[in-house]
């Protein structure tokens, strides 16, 4: 058995859940709110912070906690469908993507736009920071123009083959896209580079989110935009 526990509009979740739908491995996902600050759930994660990946099935039974830390364990201990490529240099550089959209982007983007738009209200933190939204919808151009550039030079955004580094990047435009945020139309690289990945089988779980009260716009499940 293996368990997931996440909240869906996270990001960092995602990215564990693409990689986890790449390697064709079965888990159940467990929603959680950490800013509730569950005992139960800090037992099983003293941070108190999602994604914390249950495996009963590799060593005994273990928690593992932090999206990079989990999905190098998957690497390690799936490697079938590796997610990071073989080549030092290149592995390296699919390394350093990974950390420019989890740290990066997900600064002067996704925590401006998707926790002020929608994780806020959830948790019943007031109203949004327009300031912040302002500078999340200009940062978000530039990190699509990134994401652009690097798709007309490769296959894909780390090289020839599909990494964590396009699921790192895919995971945090996909919670963007659920609120509506992308113009896909801007940068045709990039929105061939998306249409690419948001067609893959292991996107189909993230499709099919619905946060209540947050309805995606109608373009975010479908293949062809």
């Amino acid at each position: 058995m293996r368990r997931l526990h996440h909240i869906p509009l996270s990001p960092f979740c995602r990215k564990v859940r693409l990689a986890l739908a790449e390697k064709r491995l079965e888990v159940d996902l467990v929603e959680q709110t950490p800013w509730v600050r569950s005992l139960e759930y800090l037992r099983l994660n003293p941070a108190g912070s999602v994604p914390a990946f249950e495996d009963d099935e590799a060593h005994g039974r273990a928690v593992i906690c932090d999206s990079a830390v989990i999905c190098e364990y998957l690497e390690e201990t799936r490697p079938e469908r590796p997610l990071l490529p073989g080549d030092p240099l290149a592995r390296a550089e699919a390394r350093r993507l990974v950390a420019w959209f989890d740290d990066k982007m997900h600064r002067e983007v996704t925590a401006n736009l998707v926790d002020e738009r929608v994780m806020k209200k959830v948790r019943g933190g007031g109203h949004p920071d327009s300031g912040r939204i302002r500078a999340g919808s200009k940062n978000l151009a530039t990190h699509l123009e990134y994401v652009g550039w690097l798709a007309d030079q490769r296959k894909w955004l780390a090289g020839d083959e599909i990494s964590l580094a396009d699921f790192a990047a895919a995971a945090h435009f996909s919670c963007l896209d659920y609120i509506g945020y992308v113009a896909w139309d801007s940068v045709p690289s990039a929105k061939d580079w998306y249409q690419r990945i948001k067609s893959r089988p292991a996107f189909r779980t993230l499709l099919a989110d619905h946060l209540s009260g947050f309805p995606p716009p109608a373009h975010y499940a479908d293949l062809d935009f």
